[in-house]
């Protein structure tokens, strides 16, 4: 009898560390869930059949060699901000609460890339961001699991697209330099032309300096030609 208590109240006693919450099932039904702190069961009809951990959980997962809306295959890494705020359901409710928040990031994931075009994805990753956890919020909030923020950390594309992307950001740099020269030309421009029009001595609607000089050169060489003409 000794000897059966002895082994009786090691396994009665049980801990759970502040984070800790332990499922408690008697004769195979869920009677509760015990933590934090120094606990007992009745090893006979009681046991303990999981440990939840209620702290922020962090998951990384993956798209690989995913098609964008834009058929543009990339591969996009993400992290996961998730707790657990109903113990019962967590162990209940699935085989595998991890495991599950898992996938359903993972497939969340590769429907937003099919829904998005590439551009999308580099420049709105905040609007994705928020989508995601939305989706994931909706699938796992059945398992008990809160998702309190879902980060897009990578998008990689091919290199072949790289290099394209980079010469088109090359040629519309050099398309906009050529612009703005353009533009400061045509400003200089219409400097040159109010100085000439402001010069003293020139009124409004006068012609610019050198003018009557081209003029009376003209003129001149009518004359000539003119007398050239009467001789012969």
């Amino acid at each position: 009898m000794t000897l059966i208590v002895a082994l009786t109240i090691p396994a009665a006693i049980q801990l759970a560390n502040q984070w800790e919450r332990a499922v408690i099932l008697r004769l195979g039904k869920y009677k509760g869930f015990y933590g934090p702190g120094i606990f007992l069961i009745s090893p006979l009809v009681e046991s303990v059949v999981y440990w939840i951990d209620t702290r922020i959980i962090t998951t990384s997962f993956t798209a690989e060699k995913t098609l964008t809306k834009d058929t543009v295959p990339v591969d996009v890494e993400a992290v996961l901000f998730w707790k657990v705020v109903d113990a019962r359901r967590a162990a209940l409710e699935v085989e595998d609460y991890r495991a599950a928040v898992s996938w359903a990031a993972q497939t969340a994931l590769r429907e937003v890339i099919g829904r998005s075009n590439l551009a999308e994805m580099l420049e709105g990753r905040e609007k994705l961001d928020l989508e995601l956890q939305q989706i994931i919020e909706h699938r796992a909030g059945h398992w008990g699991i809160h998702v309190s923020s879902v980060e897009i950390r990578d998008v990689l594309i091919p290199g072949e697209l790289q290099d394209a992307m980079s010469m088109q950001a090359q040629a519309e740099r050099e398309r906009q330099a050529r612009v703005i020269l353009g533009d400061s030309e045509r400003q200089v421009a219409q400097k040159f032309e109010e100085a000439a029009r402001d010069l003293p001595g020139q009124p409004d609607g006068a012609p610019p300096p050198g003018h009557g000089h081209a003029l009376r050169r003209v003129e001149s060489e009518g004359d000539t030609g003119h007398r050239a003409s009467n001789r012969a």
